[in-house]
């Protein structure tokens, strides 16, 4: 197995989210980072469907965004992660639909979060 720069990259940007991020009530910017790690293989254009454990983070993420301004900085932090990972904006639509769960936030990097209610 080679040395991953990819996992260098996604290290990094979490160590600065950490540094940075606020506490959002329920969940926090790097807590619901390090919990969509299993869907990178699927966001990315890796895999063709997501497993199990991203679709448990989806969820777990979808009922911890219990307000307006948990789901407004949760689709920010997903923002910013998702331009950085070079997620596909289709995937990310799809991936709600294939894990079975109605989402109060979008995992679409091109979305604009002031829209979020």
């Amino acid at each position: 197995m080679g040395f991953s720069w990819s996992l260098v990259v996604v290290f990094l940007f979490i160590m600065i989210l950490i540094a940075k991020s606020k506490s959002v009530d329920a969940i926090t910017c790097q807590e619901a980072l390090l919990s969509l790690m299993p869907c990178r293989p699927f966001l990315t254009g890796g895999e063709s469907t997501p497993v199990a454990t991203c679709c448990s983070a989806v969820a777990n993420i979808n009922s911890a965004a219990t307000t307006t301004a948990i789901r407004k900085d949760l689709c920010r932090c997903l923002e910013a992660a998702s331009r950085s990972e070079g997620v596909d904006p289709d995937k990310a639509n799809q991936l709600p639909q294939l894990c079975g769960v109605t989402v109060a936030i979008s995992f679409d990097p091109t979305i604009n979060c002031d829209t979020i209610k």
